[in-house]
């Protein structure tokens, strides 16, 4: 693929065929922005202080990896679903086939079933979130003949895709009427509250990283350094790191395919609060 006619770009969530000028245009040029490593010393130390940790626990003990380079999104809805539901019996978790094969399933006595329920990037793309946006399209498959190629998974698409799971899910885009003091607020609250949970969408260049748009959810906030936790999904060059507020908050003040990144603010739906309380 030639680099002057167009480049692959994570957009948002996942990988888009774009210009490289649009590309450039589109994500805000990097800025200073003092990273802290959750390996060093100085974030244990954040880590301890911290005020606003509750979601971290949870979070950490769900946690996995994106197994590819578009599913920052499905990395991150597995984890929060997990989190939310794992240890919820009043609540049907899904089985992913694809992770035991047929082989190995001959091997066993007959009725034994070797999975545990638990959402995984694969079974996230089931029939209800696929309505918003099916795996062939989160790799770039039109929706309908003849339509643009929309690769990736957009905020306001994640945020319908969780919905379709029966979640209630807040949808803050970064623009110009949601202002600085009004998301940090937001996502100071939801740290120190348990069973909700905040997923950020934001630009990597703008905290001096390499890449493009990504999803991770958040994990904590110190108020001594002012700086939140990211529980970065892709740990392939990429670290668990905390990010100044005032960065974090620009990060995700950019422009996508469609409008401005964001967050989501994620509990469970009323639906399934209900199940459980019977």
């Amino acid at each position: 693929m030639k680099t002057l006619r167009s480049s692959l770009l994570l957009l948002g969530g996942g990988i888009a065929l774009v210009s490289p000028l649009t590309a450039l245009a589109r994500e805000a040029p990097p800025a200073p922005a003092a990273l802290v490593s959750f390996t060093e010393p100085e974030s244990i130390k954040r880590l301890e202080r911290s005020k606003h940790k509750v979601d971290f626990f949870h979070l950490a003990n769900q946690f996995e990896s994106q197994t590819n380079k578009a599913f920052c999104g499905p990395a991150t809805a597995a984890i929060v679903l997990n989190a939310l539901r794992v240890d919820n019996a009043a609540i049907a978790k899904p089985l992913d086939p694809t992770l035991f094969g047929e082989k190995d399933r001959a091997l066993l006595p007959a009725g034994v079933e070797p999975l545990f329920p638990r959402y995984t990037q694969n079974n996230f793309f089931d029939e209800a979130s696929s309505q918003v946006k099916s795996r062939e399209q989160v790799f770039g498959k039109p929706r309908a003949e003849g339509e643009k190629r929309d690769g990736g998974i957009q905020l306001r698409q994640l945020h319908g895709m969780l919905a379709a799971k029966g979640l209630d899910v807040r949808l803050r885009v970064a623009d110009d009427t949601l202002p600085d003091a009004t998301i940090k607020a937001e996502l100071k609250e939801n740290l120190k509250t348990a069973n909700d949970y905040v997923i950020i969408n934001y630009a990597r260049p703008v905290l001096g990283q390499k890449g493009g748009g990504h999803i991770s959810p958040l994990g904590a906030y110190d108020q001594a350094s002012d700086s939140f936790l990211i529980l970065d999904v892709n740990p392939n060059g990429q670290q668990w790191a905390w990010a100044k507020a005032d960065a974090l908050i620009q990060a995700m003040r950019t422009p996508d395919s469609v409008e401005n990144r964001g967050y989501l603010l994620v509990k469970e739906g009323p639906a399934a609060q209900a199940s459980d309380t019977k």
